[in-house]
C-alpha cells in the first residue's frame, strides 16, 4: 500500500508502466469535468471509474481485496477515510469471484489501520492490499474519487 499527493505521481513511474500511466492519466485529466462511468484507457489493461458518492459510517462499509487489478483511489474532491490490512490478515466472508475480480474480507482481530485521504491524494492497493473504502472521515459527506484500475494477472 502506497499513499501521497499526486504531485509526487513521478516518483512512483518506476513502480511499472501500469501504475506510471495511471498516475499521468490522473495528473493529466480534468477529473472534476469527466463525467461519471468507466473509461478504457488502455483497453482492459487500465481503466478509470469516476464516481461521486456519499462516504459512510464504517460499519456500514467492507473490506475487499483484487487479483487480477490493483487499484490507485485518487479523491478529487472531498474527504475519504479508507482502511488497510494485508490480505492474510484478514478472513474471507465471500470467495473470491474471478468475473469480478473481488473478494470480501472481516477484521475480527482488528488489524486494520485507517487514514482520512484529502483531494488531491491517492492510495494505492495491490493484489496482497486489502482496504475499505468510502469511510466518512468525521460526518458523511460528498465525495468524488477516480479509481484506476490497472491490470496486474
Amino acid at each position: 500500500m502506497i499513499r501521497d499527493d499526486l504531485n509526487n505521481a513521478a516518483l512512483y513511474a518506476g513502480l511499472g508502466a501500469g501504475i506510471g500511466s495511471a498516475l499521468e492519466y490522473l495528473r493529466a485529466t480534468d477529473l472534476a469535468a469527466l463525467p461519471l462511468g468507466k473509461y478504457e484507457i488502455r483497453g482492459q489493461d487500465l481503466m478509470a471509474i469516476v464516481q461521486d458518492y456519499e462516504t459512510k459510517p464504517a460499519a456500514d462499509c467492507f473490506w475487499e481485496a483484487h487479483r487480477k487489478y490493483l487499484d490507485v483511489q485518487f479523491i478529487v474532491r472531498g474527504v475519504e477515510r479508507m482502511g488497510y490490512a494485508p490480505l492474510d490478515a484478514l478472513r474471507v466472508i465471500q470467495p473470491y469471484d474471478e468475473a469480478k475480480d473481488f473478494m470480501k474480507l472481516d477484521d475480527p482481530r482488528g488489524v486494520g489501520d485507517f487514514m482520512d485521504i484529502r483531494a488531491g491524494a491517492f492510495a494505492i492497493f495491490g493484489p496482497r492490499d486489502a482496504h475499505m473504502p468510502g469511510i466518512a472521515a468525521g460526518a458523511p459527506s460528498s465525495a468524488r474519487k477516480v479509481v484506476m484500475k490497472v491490470r496486474v494477472g
